[in-house]
């Protein structure tokens, strides 16, 4: 019982402090809150964003903030066509000593930080893209036959422009499964335009402050897991994740007709850790079956694919999710 009391404080003083992250967050990145969630889960769960959106929508700036207010060293990076893996990675230099030795010397490059943005990743070639894969899944990068670890935590958060298409090389299949969530950035609503106007165009800019360290944010990272998961939840997301397979015997029709290939282990993994962010970020104890719906569309939607027919006839992936998500949720309620 002791036991029991301990994680529920810790659980509950964790969520009054995403809390105040959170409204330092809307300071500076106002109206969009769903955004403002996911970004915050993705970091929770110590993974990866991908974030989609127009040019001038913020992301940038969503970034840079969320590495004040987490207390993280931030680094950016342009990605370009004629960008090399040594222009993220670093590499070695002969160097010269005072006393006129040499002696190779190693330069770190960006990558080497706590929170990583990667703006318009998919405008560089896949053999850059490719120095990315190492990093994000385990944390080091090998040089020179030298492993060298990355900063702790460490989180990269990339971009991509949904319109410009030319001259860019989309991210295969195995990096997008190591991003946790595709968070999609939509133009803001009328009111939320009038308020980032009045916000950014006079002479003082909104300020904001470091909630949590970097410590403290593996601390939190580590709570997360310990939080508990109803068993109902558990076969939530094991009935949605397997019901997007079009080869699984437990598919619906649509999927069969509509989907070339589905989500594999990755997204279950990930939304178990999403649904448990989400719960933190909302100030319950533990996560719910709406929680697992919630979040569907941003953990499947870069983890699937449409089939050539189902393109020709205008169908998109957030339906076909959506539909998945309705016909689990009527099951559940049959059995």
């Amino acid at each position: 019982m002791p036991d029991t009391e301990n994680l529920v404080a810790e659980i509950e003083a964790l969520s009054e402090k995403l809390g105040e992250a959170k409204a330092n967050l809307t300071r500076k990145f106002i109206g969009q809150e769903r955004v403002v969630d996911l970004s915050l889960a993705a970091l929770l769960c110590g993974g990866h964003a991908l974030l989609i959106g127009l040019p001038g929508l913020g992301k940038t700036r969503l970034v840079d903030t969320l590495s004040t207010v987490m207390g993280l060293a931030g680094n950016r990076i342009q990605f370009t066509p004629d960008l090399m893996p040594a222009d993220i990675l670093g590499s070695e230099i002969l160097d010269t000593n005072a006393d006129g030795t040499r002696a190779f010397k190693f330069i770190h490059g960006p990558i080497f930080c706590q929170l990583l943005m990667a703006d318009e990743i998919n405008r560089a070639s896949p053999r850059t893209q490719s120095a990315l894969l190492q990093a994000m899944q385990e944390q080091v990068v090998t040089i020179a036959g030298e492993e060298r670890p990355l900063g702790a935590p460490f989180h990269v958060l990339a971009t991509q422009n949904p319109i410009e298409q030319e001259g860019t090389y989309p991210l295969p299949e195995a990096q997008l499964d190591r991003f946790l969530v595709q968070i999609n950035v939509d133009y803001p609503d009328r009111e939320t335009e009038r308020a980032i106007v009045l916000a950014t165009t006079g002479t003082e800019d909104a300020t904001v402050s470091a909630v949590f360290s970097a410590g403290e944010l593996l601390k939190a990272q580590n709570l997360l897991r310990r939080m508990p998961v109803g068993e109902q939840v558990v076969e939530a997301i094991l009935d949605l994740v397997r019901a997007c397979r079009p080869a699984d015997e437990t598919a619906p029709a649509f999927i069969r007709e509509n989907v070339a290939w589905g989500p594999g282990p990755r997204a279950a993994q990930a939304l178990m850790m999403t649904v448990r962010a989400q719960a933190l970020l909302e100030g319950r104890l533990a996560p719910n079956i709406g929680d697992v719906v919630a979040l569907a569309e941003p953990v499947l939607s870069h983890r699937m694919a449409l089939g050539f027919a189902a393109r020709a006839q205008g169908e998109t992936l957030p339906s076909i999710i959506s539909q998945t998500c309705t016909a689990i949720l009527e099951a559940s309620k049959a059995a």
